[in-house]
């Protein structure tokens, strides 16, 4: 009974663990520079299916994407300081929310929920999709959701173009069906998904 009891409680950690991902602390020194940067800023859409990145890697692209870069301001800029966006990680073993707050990946679902990702086959094949959601609620403009939606793909494709990884982002979804699957909000619109990988 004993030995019952501990393989419960390891599988029952086990199980935890998945369920989130602790991201080492991002990187937020060195580096290419801005200009080289937007020298090598492009869009990819060929990827290997069986690449993928590092959680260093995720930790500096999240961060770089919607982090905070002080105590309550974010490294993109919203409007009226809203903080309406929030990302979400695509990838084969699950999606993911991104939580700036405590950096780390919070799982929403188990499945692959990369077909849903994009229409274009690359997509599929990409190791990550992130899609950029805005909270209706907090921001209920159009313009300014798009706008900050904007700020955060732009990060996202410096942050690729600096480390040599390939990306490309579209609005050729299913919203309402990637929406649910994601568990978002009533008030929660995807704006973007942007690819990512090698």
């Amino acid at each position: 009974m004993k030995y019952l009891f501990i393989a419960l409680a390891l599988m029952t950690t086990i199980h935890t663990m998945s369920q989130e991902i602790a991201l080492p602390q991002p990187q937020k020194s060195g580096g290419m520079s801005l200009m080289e940067a937007l020298a090598n800023r492009q869009s990819t859409r060929e990827f290997n299916p069986d690449s993928n990145l590092s959680l260093q890697q995720l930790a500096d692209l999240f961060w770089a994407a919607c982090g905070y870069n002080r105590e309550d301001k974010l490294t993109i800029p919203t409007a009226m300081n809203r903080q309406e966006i929030s990302v979400y990680a695509i990838m084969p073993d699950g999606a993911y929310q991104y939580d700036a707050k405590n950096n780390k990946l919070v799982m929403v679902t188990d499945a692959d929920l990369r077909t849903l990702a994009g229409m274009q086959e690359y997509s599929h094949k990409a190791f990550l999709n992130i899609a950029i959601v805005s909270d209706r609620e907090k921001m209920p403009h159009d313009i300014f959701a798009g706008t900050d939606a904007g700020a955060v793909m732009q990060n996202i494709y410096l942050w690729c173009a600096a480390n040599g990884v390939g990306t490309v982002t579209r609005g050729s979804f299913d919203g309402e069906t990637l929406g649910k699957a994601l568990k978002l909000g009533e008030k929660q619109q995807i704006i973007l998904v942007q690819s990512v990988g090698y």
